[in-house]
Parts: structure tokens; C-alpha cells; sequence
């Protein structure tokens, strides 16, 4: 760092080389600790992929949903129960219906005509 300082105080020179051809050695630190940073972001990163491909079921099943929690196995008695009453309830309505429309004549509906005048 002493350096560094040193030839960065003695202008005319570039950064990166002093008067005395004195390389700045805080630049190289710098690379070497961004390359190594670099390194083991790339190496965390193949080993996820080497990790996902050998484990692929065990990261798929945390994604999917259990079959159980889609659709009960069963159909509750007490609901199908309710459904068939309720159908057969509306068919007797509809039996009914069509006994009560048979039984009463047809009605004339009344018109009215307007005259205007």
C-alpha cells in the first residue's frame, strides 16, 4: 500500500506504473479478490446443477401437490344423499306440473284494443 501511495504521489506517471516501474499492487489485489469471488460464485453454481440433476424427483415433488389434497377419493355419503333427494324433489315438481297444466282448461287471454280516436 506503501507503494501504491508512493507512486500515485508522483505524478506524470499512470496508475498502474510508477516512476520507478513499480506496479500498484492494490489493483491486483482488487482483480485477484473480484476473480475469486467470480470462482466461487461459478463453482456454487455448477455444483446446484450437478445437485438438481441427480436429485430432479426429489426437487420436482416439493413443486407438485399431493393427490390426496386434488380431489377426496370418496364422495361424502351425506352429500350424495342430499343430491339425490333434491332431484327427486324437483322432478316430482315437475310431475306435478304438467298433472296440474292437463287438469285445468286453457285459459283465453283477454286482449284489449286500443282505438285511437
Amino acid at each position: 500500500m506503501a507503494a501504491a501511495a508512493a507512486a500515485g504521489g508522483a505524478g506524470g506517471g499512470s496508475a498502474a506504473l510508477g516512476d520507478s516501474g513499480a506496479i500498484d499492487y492494490s489493483v491486483h489485489e482488487a482483480w485477484n479478490e473480484a476473480t475469486n469471488v467470480y470462482l466461487l460464485v461459478v463453482l456454487a453454481s455448477l455444483a446446484l446443477l450437478v445437485y438438481a440433476r441427480r436429485n430432479k424427483r426429489r426437487i420436482m415433488r416439493i413443486f407438485t401437490l399431493p393427490p390426496a389434497a386434488e380431489t377426496p377419493p370418496e364422495p361424502n355419503f351425506y352429500d350424495s344423499m342430499k343430491k339425490i333427494r333434491l332431484r327427486q324433489q324437483l322432478e316430482m315438481y315437475s310431475i306435478a306440473r304438467k298433472f296440474e297444466q292437463q287438469q285445468q282448461p286453457p285459459k283465453q287471454t283477454e286482449s284489449i284494443q286500443l282505438s285511437v280516436e
